[in-house]
């Protein structure tokens, strides 16, 4: 226990500290579904049997999409001024391209209102693991065409929620969905391919770039970052070989 002089309390922190809860689309909203939403990569792939622990789908989780105001008064309740969401770019543009449903967009708006209402600053995370299906079968983020889909994306966003919101985060730990999806096949779209990862990552990267540039044209004084998780690579032993495979994952 440490001695009450060495603890720290929220005044430590500054009056201008964002303290705040997380959530993501695909691990809250449920509602995989409804009002005219289209499928994920994730919603196909939680199908796999095994896949998930327990067998849990999408499909409900916490239910956010229809508890979202009880969910924030909670975060109130409990001295919270910062919430952080994502966006199911499915629930917006159902084939990831073209047609916007508009219900979805009302969705976010209805969230990003009570948000505001309730005192709590609104970030937006534009892209937590969940990619519209239709655009996982034409390659996802391995494809050629992900900085075109991703552009016409986070402009739809900026236009619809830039006047609202001005906390944008544009990827969530990019290296993890890469990886762990394209690699190591144990996140959707559940891929195990070397030159599938090198794409994937790389068009990471310049979606990033690509999400920044748009954000700061459309949303006046917007702070932008990424989300990565950063882990150090060591190697197995002290073979050249291991350090050398080391290096290069790292």
């Amino acid at each position: 226990m440490m001695p009450y002089k060495n603890q720290l309390h929220a005044k430590d922190f500054g009056e201008n500290f964002a303290w705040g809860v997380a959530i993501s689309a695909i691990q809250n909203e449920g509602a995989h579904l409804a009002d005219g939403k289209g499928l994920s990569n994730w919603d196909v792939f939680a199908r796999r049997t095994g896949k998930i622990k327990g067998g849990a789908k999408p499909s409900t989780t916490t239910d956010f999409y229809y508890r979202f105001k009880d969910d924030l008064i909670l975060v109130k309740a409990l001295g919270f001024n910062t919430f952080r969401f994502s966006i199911a770019w499915s629930r917006i543009l159902p084939e990831g391209t073209g047609r916007v449903n508009k219900a979805g967009i009302a969705f976010y708006h209805r969230l990003i209102d009570e948000c505001l209402l309730l005192g709590l600053t609104p970030y937006i995370t534009l892209y937590h693991w969940d990619l519209p299906y239709e655009l996982e079968k034409e390659g996802g983020w391995a494809s050629h065409q992900m900085q075109k889909w991703f552009g016409r994306y986070v402009k739809l966003c900026t236009d619809e929620f830039g006047h609202k919101v001005k906390n944008w985060i544009i990827l969530n730990e990019p290296m993890g969905f890469t990886s762990l999806g394209y690699m190591l096949g144990k996140h959707a779209p559940g891929k195990t391919n070397l030159n599938a990862f090198m794409l994937a990552i790389h068009n990471a990267a310049l979606c990033t770039a690509d999400g920044g540039r748009i954000v700061r044209a459309e949303v006046p004084k917007a702070h932008i970052g990424t989300c990565f998780s950063c882990s150090e690579v060591l190697p197995y032993t002290d073979s050249n070989e291991d350090i050398l495979a080391a290096k290069r994952a790292d």
